[in-house]
């Protein structure tokens, strides 16, 4: 069982969690539909051969005195991260709807996430659309179609 870490809202249902996203993506804009996507057979193969990666399926934290478990094809843990089970600290890779998702990244993870998005072909953008680099810094914010500026 794992101890409630930094990454912990992570694993909340997405109704109620709090946070900022980061996606792996290959849409134009990650909440557009449609668009590629990422397969999870695709997101799986990568995770099998990172020796620094390990598909989980599962996460658990410890939440108000009990256990909060989170169960989902295509969740994996980042075990090569500096801050793997410090103080309880897990970096979650969540892949849903054909992308790769993680709840308040720090900059190594950035780094880490534009490394894999480069083997899937994709690349690393906020949930307010900046583009992030290979340093973990964001490039850009793309304008939504749907946001009018």
């Amino acid at each position: 069982m794992l101890r409630q870490g930094p990454l912990r809202t992570h694993l909340q249902s997405d109704e109620v969690a709090v946070g900022y996203d980061v996606h792996i993506t290959r849409r134009t804009h990650w909440h557009y539909r449609g668009e590629p996507s990422i397969s999870l057979a695709e997101w799986s193969a990568l995770v099998a051969d990172d020796p620094g990666m390990r598909m989980d399926g599962f996460a658990e934290a410890l939440v108000d005195g009990g256990v909060l478990r989170v169960t989902r094809d295509g969740l994996a843990v980042w075990t090569g991260w500096s801050g793997h089970e410090k103080d309880g600290g897990m970096a979650w890779f969540d892949w849903r709807d054909g992308e790769v998702v993680v709840k308040n990244p720090d900059g190594e993870i950035l780094r880490k996430m534009y490394s894999l998005a480069q083997h899937l072909l994709a690349h690393v953008q906020g949930d307010d659309g900046e583009i992030y680099e290979a340093d973990g810094t964001p490039r850009s914010a793309a304008k939504p179609r749907w946001k009018v500026w």
